[in-house]
């Protein structure tokens, strides 16, 4: 059930911010294709250097690591903009519960209630030890 505090020009807003940040990590994906080939081809008169290959190792899993987090966060923002579309937005996945309009003010793509997200981040850091 939507949540009936949240009023139409948040949600307004909260879609046109959905609709922003999934162009904007869109195009930081697609912009790190370029950079990582760049540290993978080899350059003219390049004497191998074990440093700069490590170097370049490190960046690179870097790069991987900023493509993974925009990937996910992408994921993230296209589920709130199946949620608006289908009317569930603002309620929490886990209690059912709406999620607060100063929550997704301060995070559009929020899928739990804050006590709900403080709960499932314990839980990862148990499971993750």
């Amino acid at each position: 059930m939507p949540d009936p505090t949240l009023d139409k020009a948040l949600l307004q807003r909260a879609a046109q911010w959905l609709v922003q940040r999934e162009a904007q990590l869109l195009g930081e994906i697609a912009a790190s294709g370029p950079i990582e080939r760049a540290y993978s081809e080899p350059r003219t008169g390049y004497v191998h250097d074990a440093k700069d290959d490590a170097e370049q190792a490190q960046r690179a899993e870097l790069g991987d690591a900023e493509v993974a987090r925009d990937a996910d966060e992408l994921a993230a923002v296209r589920a709130a903009q199946r949620r608006l579309a289908r009317g569930d937005y603002g309620v929490c996945e886990d209690c059912g519960e709406p999620i607060g309009a100063a929550r997704l003010q301060a995070q559009p793509a929020a899928l739990r209630c804050a006590a709900c997200q403080q709960r499932f981040e314990n839980r990862a850091r148990t499971t993750a030890r």
